[in-house]
């Protein structure tokens, strides 16, 4: 048999009633302020001296006064009542415009390639908002951790997520140094990788992770070995450019340094597409202005740089014509 529940009276129902009687020393004029009738305010003073066991107020037909228990409950009641009123008006405030603490969850490799020029110009539109990024590799629970949200890999990013894409699909590159692939050879296969030196990442539920490869549409998944273990892609990053080894990295963070020549790719043909980075977080219904204003921001700044590599796609285009 379904049963009937009930919300159990608070101990603040008719608190707002009293401190009004009290300060006007009326029911009548309390009554006009809060805007109901004295037998409303009357009725809610008797319920609430009824609750506390003690009466609140000394009643004449000419005047209201406070009793010793309504002078003691008087001093408590107001600061405490005080300090609820001006916590819901901090947190209307954040409910109303960009505001506050937004807590961020990001892997450490995207903090200086992508965060921090997009953080800057956020910090700059909406200096009410504080940023705190955590960087680390671990796949949180962002509502038990008290995150607004996070920042990953698509692949890592759980299917009940809202997800906004903060980059295009790249490939996961390997590379190595010029000085490591002249002492240990260039591969050519993937059979190659045998005999080579590579870096593993572990990831944060303690696994290795395998090397993915692309061959002709089919994914495949390599378990390589080496003399080096990190758990994050700029460490690893590092360990490559001192030519220790191998590495398998997203490209945007190897691309400086393949540029720059201290670091090659290898085995191009072979190299994966990713979904790209994106931004997740629960649910639609539960952002607050401060999250809605960066998921904002993030999309602005991601069509204008759409729109810079149409505009430098068409120029090469047109170079080439006239070539």
């Amino acid at each position: 048999m379904k049963q009937n529940f009930t919300v159990r009276q608070g101990a603040l129902d008719g608190v707002e009633a009293f401190l009004s009687v009290a300060q006007h020393r009326s029911f009548r004029r309390a009554a006009a302020e809060l805007g109901v009738t004295p037998s409303a305010i009357s009725q809610a003073v008797r319920v609430l001296e009824a609750r506390v066991g003690a009466a609140l107020f000394m009643r004449t037909t000419r005047s209201v006064g406070l009793t010793e228990a309504g002078e003691r409950f008087l001093s408590r009641a107001k600061p405490a009542f005080e300090e609820l009123v001006a916590a819901g008006e901090v947190a209307r405030g954040l409910g109303q415009r960009p505001a506050g603490l937004l807590r961020l969850s990001v892997p450490r490799a995207v903090v200086p390639i992508l965060l921090e020029p997009l953080i800057a110009s956020f910090c700059q539109a909406y200096p009410e908002v504080e940023v705190e990024i955590a960087a680390s590799e671990e796949l949180i629970d962002l509502a038990a951790e008290g995150f607004d949200a996070g920042i990953r890999m698509g692949q890592f990013v759980a299917a009940d997520m809202v997800a906004v894409p903060l980059t295009p699909p790249f490939r996961f590159i390997i590379v190595g140094s010029p000085v490591y692939l002249a002492r240990r050879g260039r591969p050519e296969c993937l059979d190659d990788l045998r005999q080579h030196a590579c870096l593993r990442w572990r990831r944060s539920n303690g696994a290795l992770a395998l090397w993915s490869f692309d061959d002709n549409g089919r994914a495949i998944e390599i378990a390589v070995s080496g003399p080096f273990i990190a758990n994050d892609f700029p460490t690893m990053l590092g360990a490559a450019v001192e030519g220790m080894g191998l590495a398998q990295v997203p490209e945007p963070i190897a691309r400086e340094w393949v540029s720059a020549g201290k670091l090659v790719r290898v085995l191009e043909p072979f190299e994966p597409v990713t979904p790209g980075v994106f931004l997740y977080y629960p649910d639609r219904r539960q952002i607050m202005p401060k999250l809605r204003a960066f998921i904002d921001h993030v999309k602005s700044r991601s069509e204008a740089r759409r729109k810079i590599r149409v505009q430098a796609d068409d120029e090469r285009t047109r170079s080439r014509k006239k070539d």
